[in-house]
């Protein structure tokens, strides 16, 4: 359900004009909006820094440059609204999963500024069981390009040292969350739709739910099948290979990347590996 609002410049808030945040206009925001037809994002959440900082890729304030926040954005109805801007643990994805019918559980957050989501999917429990529907688990399946070329496989995560802090632990993904398409941030679950319905049909498909999604021109990411695949980095036309999620439709190009991370007692900290692999928005 949209809610229409109009945009103004951010220096019109005082306090951001302190901090030096420019102006962003229409074409910049649908740029790099989250989930803005769903009304996710209010007037007073443009003319915060905090959510300029989602935005632009400024360096987190306060706590470890590793450390993954929460972010729910102003007006949204998430389950981790409670725990905006505290860091991310995964007994919250545990607890939340517990009422989930496909026993996933998945939540937008920050890193260092950077967008991320957090996917939590019963992996070792299902993972030596047949493949059936709403038991998902983490699927290594091949990559091809647009034009049908096969790049690699999902399995390099396990066979090559050089991935080898991508390996699958802890029932959990962190994924580089700006859409190869242009650039937009997809959402998990911000919207309702088949597509981001709790459900799970093994295979990758489009038709299976618990997607992400992005609004913006409804690209559509499986956060359960983990490939590999090649970008290319906009500021210097150069490709490269990655390691990322599915991309099951919509306009983009190829899926997103992931991003390595450990969990320090309870906390979930993202590690600065294959930092070109985000340079497709760059």
């Amino acid at each position: 359900m949209a809610r229409r609002f109009k945009l103004r410049p951010l220096h019109e808030n005082e306090d951001s004009a302190k901090e030096g945040v420019g102006f962003v206009d229409r074409r910049e925001f649908m740029r790099m909006s989250f989930n803005t037809a769903a009304g996710l994002i209010t007037m007073a959440s443009l003319g915060s820094v905090g959510f300029a900082s989602f935005l632009m890729g400024q360096a987190s304030s306060g706590g470890s440059d590793q450390a993954i926040l929460f972010y729910a954005p102003k007006g949204s109805e998430v389950w981790y609204g409670n725990m905006d801007k505290q860091p991310m643990t995964m007994q919250a994805f545990r607890d939340e999963a517990a009422d989930s019918s496909t026993g996933m559980s998945a939540a937008a957050g920050l890193w260092s500024g950077l967008p991320v989501v957090a996917v939590y999917v019963p992996h070792e429990e299902n993972t030596n069981r047949p493949l059936s529907e709403n038991e998902p688990r983490f699927q290594l399946m091949d990559g091809v390009t647009a034009s049908g070329a096969y790049v690699g496989s999902g399995y390099e995560i396990e066979e090559k040292e050089e991935f080898a802090s991508l390996s699958i632990h802890d029932n959990m993904i962190i994924i580089f969350s700006r859409c190869p398409h242009l650039c937009c941030i997809p959402g998990w679950q911000l919207v309702n739709n088949d597509f981001t319905a709790d459900n799970w049909l093994p295979g990758g498909t489009d038709s299976g739910g618990n997607k992400l999604f992005c609004i913006c021109h409804s690209s559509r990411y499986d956060p359960t099948v983990i490939e590999k695949n090649t970008a290319r980095n906009r500021s210097n036309g150069q490709d490269f290979d990655f390691i990322g999620i599915k991309k099951t439709g919509g306009p983009a190009p190829y899926g997103m990347p992931l991003i390595p991370f450990i969990v320090n007692g309870d906390a979930i900290e993202a590690l600065p590996d294959f930092k070109d692999w985000y340079t497709f928005c760059g």
